[in-house]
């Protein structure tokens, strides 16, 4: 290569580096839900001493769960020196999108005022989805031995948190305040992580003592933006009495105590004959 040439490529070279950082971009950070839409404007600064022209500023959305609203593409005519000018463009997630923070890759072409060939600059901005928490609650009542909770018996009861969003929640616990009932197991429980569409239970050992009492628990968690949640749910309950339970065959009565107290009269019957014949012998001798 001739040693003259090479000076000029240096030059040429440390030209296009100060001509590329003439273009300061900014864009806002903004938050989106899944199925949802927002706007994001991005700022071009031409920090430069001269003008530029035919500003064409466009979106790459070709590998990412975005679409766009309207074009993914924007015109500006010209940004004079020291200026700035807006393009600004709406986005849809994606209903089935993964919630997370995305990086959206732009291109932006442009001409120095009075230069035929364009000049062109690449770069990329962060933008976050979310999930809404939407959280249910089921419960279950079981007796120690039976399906069935009985009044006056052990039992055990399941608290079944179901995240139907579709992010997941952190730090999950359990605090459990008796009404209707005694506990024999510990009144908090950590359940942990729980993933989006997933399920997750926690279960106390108790004493059932009425036939109706309430399930009171407050639940708290991070949600998909670390932050801290409360929920405090009330849900009512029957327990079945023993009579009841006895009507509808879920248990049968023992009749340990019954066969017990003929077996006891029995014996008193044949103890009590055994002393009056002998008795009676006795009295029979001494005549």
């Amino acid at each position: 290569m001739d040693k003259k040439i090479i000076p000029i490529l240096i030059f040429v070279f440390i030209y296009s580096l100060n001509f590329a950082s003439a273009l300061v971009v900014d864009a806002d950070y903004i938050t989106l839900y899944p199925g949802e839409q927002g706007k994001i404007t991005i700022n071009v600064d031409n920090n430069e001493d001269f003008d530029i022209e035919k500003i064409s500023v466009n979106l790459d959305l070709s590998d990412l769960p975005f679409t766009s609203v309207g074009s993914s593409q924007e015109d500006i005519d010209d940004i004079r020196e020291g200026r700035d000018e807006d393009a600004s463009f709406t986005l849809r997630a994606s209903n089935e999108i993964v919630p997370g923070d995305y990086e959206i890759p732009y291109e932006i072409t442009y001409f120095e005022d009075g230069v035929e060939s364009n000049l062109k600059k690449e770069g990329s901005f962060g933008l976050r989805v979310s999930s809404r928490t939407e959280l249910d609650f089921t419960f279950d009542l079981k007796g120690k031995d039976i399906d069935s909770a009985i009044v006056g018996q052990e039992g055990k009861i399941s608290l079944e948190i179901i995240n139907k969003g579709l992010g997941g929640i952190r730090a999950v616990q359990i605090e459990i305040f008796p009404e209707g009932f005694e506990l024999l197991s510990k009144d908090k429980v950590f359940v942990g992580n729980i993933d989006g569409d997933d399920t997750d239970l926690a279960n106390f050992d108790v004493i059932f003592n009425s036939s109706e009492g309430v399930m009171k628990a407050k639940i708290t968690y991070k949600d998909f933006d670390n932050k801290e949640q409360i929920e405090n749910i009330n849900l009512p309950f029957t327990v079945y009495t023993e009579k009841e339970a006895l009507e509808k065959g879920l248990i049968i009565k023992s009749n340990t105590g019954k066969y017990i107290t003929i077996i006891i009269v029995l014996l008193i019957i044949w103890i009590a004959f055994r002393r009056w014949r002998k008795s009676r012998r006795r009295n029979n001798k001494g005549r």
